[in-house]
């Protein structure tokens, strides 16, 4: 209806044409120039077409041809060639215009068609219409397509309906009729009419006998068209499967492809290029699709399988096989044969095609490294795999990243091993392989190798399996890790022998740290924990004085052996380490190390008074030991800035090393140099401390020190006397040493008697160590023929208030068994101690008479009358000794020896006689006088005093007096 509520009139054909040819004027001009952008040409052809079918009908409906219809199919095929121009610009809209192109030039064809059309119009206004169909409905214009498919139609079943019994558009009518199935069959599919278009799809392909007819690039063409609809049915497969099952979709899919296969398997590819490549590229896409229903049918595999070799069959020998489309095809094979389980004989075969026609990049390695990940449960396959693509690598030059990239995976595969033995055997024989081509491996990778062998060593030492974990840390050791120095191999080696003295494989432990270089710390200690786990303390005793020495000495090591040594209770050892850990001190660094070492010193010290005491101890070395690390004491304390800090430290040490000399007393024979030593250590200790104490010293020091000093003089001497009676000649060098070390110990008693540091009660026995210390001096000095210093001694012996007779009586011992000592020295002496025993009332009586006899005869040899005077004087002692003592007996004999006044008789009688001969009357009266008075105190003392004064009577007529 009209806006007017009126019926339009219709137009007569001439009419149509005229406005037709108006609009026909209008556009032509534009489509010469070029400016197809216009969009009224667009509209301006679709009103053509559409005029063009109005005339069309009317035509119909006359019945007969106009004469009009000659120009509009004229106008139509010059319409039709102008899309041909057209179609071949670049412009973005011109798919636009050649559509209303081809739509208008069909339309005016279609008008110019006679009622009844013959067998060659009919051929060619289908073809016309098929592809204007198709072009129409590339755009989506489906409605329109529509409308032309639809007179595409009624075309096909008149060309069916007219016979061809001569057969010369046999070909012809095969190929326009495929052409316009084919294009109905994509225009459904378009349209979302699936039904139909596999209805089309069955009726151009199950007509064997005109796809004979058809030319390969017919056949090519509809095999093209069914692909891409299979295609499209795959890639819904990964986009959409909410409405349709992803198996039934492949199915679909695999239909399609199938058809389009059908096409073209009949034809000889070899010199077709492009149907080469069609028929690749419908196997890959049926394989895809047997792949992805595979689920429903697990035979599909086997057709994916057997369609991708087909595939790769026609490549592998092409030049362009390595290229990543053709990668694929191997990459598709490979997830096939995954699917349906083959054995690791075929997937590796599927591996190593990819690997062979791989060209080296990044991203490639990764995709196949990334594959071997979803095949960890074939582990030799992985590793097969990799050895295969690293051997590549090798051989192909790929870049010195790739194999390092590769050497790692393998690396990291080989730890997740279940059999160790068979991961360590292929990681030797890849390192072999890199070796033999003289591969150098980087500083960089090799870290990041050897870090991975170090972590996967240490996950084995740490869960205790012992040599794995050896093993592993060996596999660091391999030449092609050289970049790394020898420090890195050192270490190795060093991690494989710990983890062999783990499992307490001592010779397989130490096998292999011979290996590492001695002048290393870290080596020498594994070598000490070695000998320390076989208890062979000599050997770890060397270990750890190599240690010290090493460059790359760290104390934490000593620290270290020196607890073990301590948990194992290897006290030699022990002692050795904690020397070895004094050594490494600065003691004059600062305070804080000489708080440390004097530390490490009472260790020691403590350590070597237990071993002391243990049977079948070593004492020439543990003493020897002791006395060093004293001195060392001595030392620190002089040496430090600060002393007082030391106190307690010298406290302790000189209290072990006086109770240590103590008991060496009792325990030790022979050995009084040494306990002199230590005694004399102790000394020096007591000396420091009373210098630096911090509070006031306590009486009692200064008694321990004078004892230390004294014992320590003693067993000197006492040493010099076993010495003495084993040697005969002694050098007199020893005897001034000797002689100077009592004289300093008796310096220093009388250094502290003298500043009254000690309490009168302890007074008698500082006197006492003096008077034993003289008397020691006077055995020396009588050695080295000093008699200065003896007579000087004994005067000052004679000059103490608290001197003894026992003092005395050593002096006179002495000098008298020396066969050197001069009379006047022997007489001193024996004058000193007479005197002495007189002047103290308690003495022995026979050692009286002895010192008596001895004086006497002194005196009287010399003849002086002074002399004799002096002798007579001691006899008169002599007899007041008697008169007192004479009587006193012990078990029956007489305390004065017999013999002793048997001497003293005859002596007073003949010096008497010797007088009376000398006309000295007053002199022999006197010993006659004294002879007389001896006679008491013998047997027959009357008749021989009877007998004396009888003779003496006659002496006295005889030598008259003057």
């Amino acid at each position: 209806m009209s806006p007017g509520g009126k019926k339009s009139r219709a137009r007569s054909p001439q009419e149509l044409y005229d406005e037709i040819k108006e609009l026909l004027i209008k556009t032509k001009p534009k489509l010469k120039d070029g400016t197809t952008r216009d969009e009224t040409i667009t509209r301006d052809l679709h009103k053509i077409a559409s005029l063009a079918q109005t005339f069309t009908e009317q035509r119909l409906k006359l019945s007969k041809k106009s004469q009009l219809s000659d120009f509009l199919d004229q106008e139509g095929v010059s319409l039709w060639n102008a899309s041909g121009a057209v179609r071949q610009g670049s412009a973005h809209d011109s798919r636009v215009v050649v559509a209303a192109l081809r739509l208008a030039g069909f339309r005016l064809m279609e008008a110019g068609l006679e009622p009844k059309p013959g067998t060659e119009a009919l051929l060619h206004i289908l073809q016309i219409a098929s592809k204007t169909g198709a072009t129409l409905s590339e755009l989506g214009h489906n409605d329109t397509a529509s409308g032309v498919l639809s007179c595409a139609a009624k075309y096909e079943e008149a060309l069916r309906n007219i016979d061809d019994t001569s057969g010369t558009n046999q070909q012809a009518r095969a190929c326009v009729t495929t052409v316009y199935l084919s294009t109905r069959m994509e225009a459904a599919w378009r349209e979302g009419n699936e039904g139909l278009a596999a209805f089309m799809a069955d009726k151009v392909t199950e007509n064997d006998g005109r796809l004979v007819l058809l030319s390969n690039h017919d056949r090519e063409t509809l095999a093209t068209k069914l692909l891409d609809i299979g295609k499209s049915l795959l890639r819904s497969c990964y986009q959409d499967n909410k409405l349709t099952p992803e198996e039934s979709k492949a199915n679909e899919a695999i239909r399609w492809m199938q058809k389009a296969f059908s096409v073209i398997e009949p034809l000889d590819c070899t010199a077709n290029a492009g149907l080469s490549e069609l028929k690749r590229s419908v196997l890959r896409s049926l394989a895809r699709g047997y792949f992805l229903s595979s689920s429903q049918d697990p035979e599909n595999l086997i057709r994916a399988e057997t369609a991708l070799e087909e595939v790769i069959a026609t490549i592998d020998s092409s030049v362009d096989n390595v290229s990543s489309e053709y990668q694929q095809l191997r990459w598709m094979k490979l997830a096939v044969i995954k699917r349906r389980k083959a054995g690791d004989t075929v997937l590796l075969q599927a591996l190593q095609a990819i690997i062979d026609n791989l060209t080296y990049s990044e991203s490639n390695l990764t995709d196949v490294l990334q594959e071997l990940r979803t095949l960890s449960q074939h582990h030799q396959l992985v590793t097969s795999t990799i050895q295969y693509c690293l051997h590549r690598a090798l051989q192909c030059s790929w870049s010195s990243e790739a194999v390092e990239r590769l050497l790692i995976s393998l690396i990291f595969h080989c730890s997740k091993d279940d059999k160790h033995d068979r991961a360590i055997q292929d990681l030797h024989a890849s390192f072999k392989e890199l070796c033999d081509v003289e591969f150098e491996l980087l500083k960089a990778p090799a870290t990041a190798c050897i870090t991975l062998l170090w972590q996967y060593g240490d996950r084995h030492y740490h869960a205790g399996r012992w040599n794995e974990a050896a093993d592993w840390f060996t596999c660091g050791t391999h030449s092609i890790f050289t970049s790394l120095g020898p420090v890195s191999s050192s270490k190795c080696f060093r991690k494989a022998a710990l983890a062999h003295l783990k499992q307490k494989d001592y010779a397989h432990a130490g096998s292999i740290i011979r290996r590492c270089p001695d002048t290393e710390a870290t080596t020498q200690y594994v070598k000490f924990l070695i000998a320390v786990y076989q208890g062979l303390q000599d050997e770890a005793i060397n270990t750890i004085r190599n240690m010290v020495h090493a460059v790359d000495f760290d104390r934490k090591m000593i620290l270290l052996a020196c607890r073990l040594a301590h948990d194992l209770d290897m006290k030699n050892l022990l002692l050795n380490v904690l020397k070895a850990l004094l050594e490494t001190l600065n003691l004059r660094e600062n305070v804080g190390n000489s708080t440390e070492a004097m530390i490490l010193v009472r260790c020691i010290i403590r350590l070597i008074v237990k071993l002391l005491g243990e049977p079948a101890a070593d004492l020439n070395r543990l003493v020897a030991a002791l006395l060093h690390h004293l001195n060392i004491a001595v030392t620190i304390t002089e040496s430090c800035e600060q002393p007082a800090m030391l106190s307690r430290d010298v406290s302790w040490l000189w209290r072990t090393a006086y109770n240590c000399a103590i008991q060496a007393c009792s325990d030790w024979e022979d050995r009084e140099d040494q306990i002199s030593d230590i005694f004399d250590a102790a000394r020096r200790l007591l000396e420091l401390y009373t210098l630096h104490a911090t509070v006031d010293v306590d009486q009692a020091i200064y008694i321990y020190l004078v004892n230390a000093s004294f014992a320590s003089a003693s067993g000197r001497v006492m040493s010099f006397r076993r010495l003495r009676s084993q040697t005969e000649s002694i050098d007199s060098g020893k005897y001034r040493d000797l002689f100077n070390n009592i004289n300093q110990s008796l310096q220093r008693i009388s250094k502290v008697l003298r500043e009254e540091k000690v309490s009168q009660e302890d007074l008698p026995r500082l006197e006492s160590s003096s008077q034993i210390l003289r008397v020691f001096i006077v055995e020396a000095a009588c050695h080295l023929s000093d008699w200065t210093t003896v007579l000087a001694t004994i005067e000052e012996a004679s000059r103490s208030d608290r001197d003894s007779l026992e003092t005395y009586e050593a002096f006179a011992d002495a000098l008298w068994e020396d066969k050197n000592c001069p009379i006047h020295v022997l007489f001193t002496a024996l004058e000193a101690t007479l005197h002495a025993c007189l002047a103290r009332g308690h003495f022995s009586l026979e050692k009286f008479a002895r010192w008596l006899r001895a004086m006497c005869i002194i005196l009287l040899t010399r003849a002086t009358g002074g002399d004799r005077s002096k002798a007579i004087g001691y006899v008169d002692q002599a007899i007041a000794v008697l008169e007192e003592h004479g009587d006193a007996r012990d078990g029956g004999e007489l305390l004065y020896p017999l013999d002793e006044r048997q001497w003293l008789l005859s002596t007073a009688y003949n010096t008497g006689l010797e007088c009376l001969h000398a006309s000295m009357v007053d002199e022999a009266k006197r010993w006659f006088e004294c002879s007389t008075i001896i006679c008491r105190f013998v047997p027959d003392g009357r008749q021989r005093a009877e007998k004396i004064s009888t003779t003496y009577s006659d002496l006295l007529a005889r030598y008259p007096t003057r």
